[in-house]
C-alpha cells in the first residue's frame, strides 16, 4: 500500500486516481455511509465476535477495540452460536486450524444462516489442504456477507465454488493458490472473481493489496494508502477481517467493506509516518485506529471504476 493521505476527497484531485478510475466525489453518499458507520461503531461500541487463528488472534482483539467496537473469541460451535445471538456480526478465519473445524465450521455457517447472522469470511491459504478445501467448500451452502482475502484466495475461493466463468466445474483450485499466506496474484488479477463472488454471496469482497479492491458484483472501488509495514507484522490482513466484522455490526456488507479498509489506509499512513520498523508500526497503528475520525475515515483515498 502507498504511503500517502489526504485530508479531503478534494485534496485527492491533484493526483493520480487509480486506472480506468475515478475519485469518489466528497458528496457522493458512499462517503456518507462510510463516516456514519464510523460514528456508529463509536458510539455503540459493537460487539463482533472472531474465530481466528492463534497466530493474530490478540492482534485482531486489540484492532477491533481501537476501531472502537469489542471483541469477542470463541472457537466452539455451542459457544459461537450463543454469542452470535448477543452480537450483530462475527468473523471467520481459517488461518490455522484444529481437527474438529472441519465440522464445527460448517455446522456454525449453517446456525448464522438459521438465525439472520452476518458474518466475515477470510479464506487464508485457500487451496492448501484436504481439510482447509473442505471447509470452504462446506461454506458455500451457507456463505457469508463478506469476503477479506488477498487476491491468490479470492482466485481460489471463486473457482472452488465452481463461479471461475472459465472454469465452471471448479476444476483446478489450486491453480492461483497462494504461497502459504502470502499472495502470488496482484489484485488486478482477482478483479473478475471478486465480482463473480460478491454476485454469489450477495454481499461484498474486499481484496487486499498495494491498492486495496472492494466490490459488491456491480461498483468497482479502489482504495489507496496504508504502509508497506503491513506486509511486515502478523495480522495485519486478519485484524482487517475483525475490524470488518466490526463495522458489518451497524452498516451492510459494502459499507462495512468500505469503511474498515479506509480506516485501515488512513491509519496505516499515519502510522507508517511515525514508525522505525515493524516493532513501533504495530504501537503507531493500533494509535492510529483509535485516533482517525469518522470523517476522516470517510475522506480516504477511495476511487470507483469508470
Amino acid at each position: 500500500m502507498a504511503s500517502q493521505q489526504f485530508d479531503s476527497p478534494q485534496s485527492a484531485a491533484a493526483h493520480d486516481a487509480p486506472a480506468g478510475a475515478h475519485w469518489l466525489a466528497a458528496t457522493d453518499p458512499v462517503r456518507e455511509k462510510i463516516r456514519a458507520a464510523a460514528q456508529s461503531v463509536r458510539d455503540t461500541t459493537p460487539l463482533a465476535q472472531s474465530v481466528t487463528n492463534f497466530v493474530t488472534v490478540n492482534f485482531v482483539a486489540n484492532a477491533q477495540l481501537a476501531a472502537g467496537g469489542t471483541a469477542a473469541m470463541s472457537y466452539l460451535p455451542d459457544d459461537v452460536l450463543a454469542t452470535a445471538q448477543l452480537c450483530h456480526a462475527s468473523y471467520i478465519n481459517v488461518g490455522t486450524l484444529q481437527p474438529y473445524y472441519r465440522e464445527a465450521f460448517p455446522q456454525i455457517a449453517e446456525g448464522f444462516r438459521k438465525l439472520g447472522h452476518p458474518w466475515v469470511l477470510d479464506p487464508v491459504a485457500a487451496g492448501i489442504g484436504e481439510t482447509r478445501s473442505a471447509i470452504l467448500m462446506a461454506f458455500r451452502d451457507n456463505p457469508p456477507a463478506v469476503v477479506r482475502g488477498n487476491a491468490s484466495e479470492i482466485i481460489t475461493l471463486t473457482r472452488m465454488w465452481g463461479l471461475d466463468s472459465d472454469d465452471p466445474d471448479g476444476a483446478d483450485a489450486s491453480a492461483n493458490r497462494p504461497q502459504g499466506v502470502e499472495s502470488v496474484d496482484g489484485v488486478d488479477a482477482a478483479r473478475d472473481a471478486a465480482i463473480r463472488l460478491a454476485r454469489f454471496i450477495g454481499g461484498a469482497v474486499a481484496v487486499s493489496g498495494e491498492v486495496d479492491l472492494v466490490t459488491d458484483g456491480e461498483r468497482v472501488f479502489r482504495l489507496a494508502g496504508g504502509s508497506a509495514y503491513m506486509t511486515k507484522i502478523t495480522g495485519a490482513g486478519c485484524s482487517l477481517g475483525g475490524v470488518v466484522g466490526t463495522y458489518l455490526a451497524v452498516s451492510d456488507p459494502l459499507t462495512a467493506a468500505l469503511g474498515a479498509s479506509a480506516l485501515y489506509n488512513v491509519a496505516g499512513s499515519a502510522a507508517d509516518a511515525r514508525a522505525k520498523g515493524p516493532g513501533s508500526f504495530q504501537v503507531e497503528f493500533l494509535d492510529a485506529l483509535w485516533n482517525t475520525t469518522p470523517q476522516q475515515i470517510a475522506n480516504g483515498l477511495i476511487a470507483v471504476e469508470d
